[in-house]
């Protein structure tokens, strides 16, 4: 099988990086680094003339452009003025995310609270995201949407309602972060190589091998408890887990392109130990 290629990169800004957002691709390049997580986290604040400049320079050093919308967003919240604002801004990161030319916008579909059960849930963020991307067809070219499997089990987004989104609302791709799989089930998933290639096969067998080429991926070492997840950690703290090796060989006997996204304290600096890692495992991680 040919490998597909894997790509690295932090969840905002490298970080003893010191300068302007548009220059981090040119400093990515230059440490071996080629994908980006823009971090509108707190809320979309960039303007259309940096989001254009920071596509561009992306694309001149070959960094693959996501970014993560704002974590104020509960699309499955009973209350319709929650979902409207949260609408707004998931609008709002998948505008600037065409004036950059990225193509995912990540987001947390939403909380279990106020419905009767979680199917109740799951459909209020179908609907909404339907409404959204009617909404916006004829006027963004470049993002998908990209809802990520959460930490939390009081939230929406284990790995089939992701991809069940994915499936019934179009225009979207699913992010896998494999520290929240892991923390969901307080360590008892993410444990070996067949599980990981069971998760992927599952994604491409209901949304098709576009979906895991590239498959959107976050990865960190992380600490659970009740209930999920609680804090991030990184690959060198050996007490926590999930074992990025484990991710990686998988990735590697599948051939998959990915996208993998530190979500580590030391981001860039955890992405290039990912990076070494699939490396030695024969992988393929620089130019295609």
């Amino acid at each position: 099988m040919v490998a597909g290629r894997i790509r690295f990169g932090p969840a905002g800004k490298p970080v003893d990086f010191k300068g302007a957002m548009e220059r981090v691709p040119a400093y990515l390049a230059e440490i071996g680094l080629d994908a980006l997580e823009y971090e509108a986290v707190r809320g979309v604040r960039i303007s259309e003339e940096k989001a254009r400049l920071l596509g561009e320079e992306a694309e001149k050093y070959d960094v693959k452009l996501s970014m993560h919308a704002p974590y104020y967003i509960n699309l499955s919240s009973p209350d319709e003025a929650v979902v409207k604002r949260s609408l707004a801004r998931l609008r709002d990161a998948m505008i600037a995310s065409d004036w950059m030319k990225a193509y995912a916008v990540v987001f947390h579909p939403g909380y279990l609270k106020g419905n009767r059960d979680r199917r109740e849930a799951l459909e209020r963020v179908i609907k909404a995201l339907t409404d959204l991307i009617e909404e916006l067809e004829d006027r963004i070219t470049y993002p998908e949407l990209s809802p990520e499997t959460t930490g939390k089990v009081s939230q929406v987004g284990d790995l089939e309602e992701v991809v069940e989104i994915c499936r019934r609302v179009g225009r979207c791709r699913p992010t896998v972060d494999w520290a929240h799989l892991y923390a969901r089930r307080e360590g008892g998933y993410v444990r070996s190589v067949d599980e990981i290639i069971k998760a992927v096969e599952f994604i491409e067998r209901e949304l098709g091998s576009r979906a895991v080429n590239p498959l959107h991926t976050h990865f960190s070492k992380i600490e659970y408890g009740r209930g999920g997840e609680r804090e991030h950690h990184t690959l060198a703290e050996e007490e926590y887990g999930p074992d990025w090796g484990i991710v990686c060989k998988a990735y590697v006997e599948l051939g998959i392109e990915a996208v993998v996204i530190s979500e580590s304290p030391i981001l860039d600096k955890d992405a290039l130990v990912m990076k070494r890692i699939c490396a030695e495992m024969g992988a393929k991680v620089g130019e295609a």
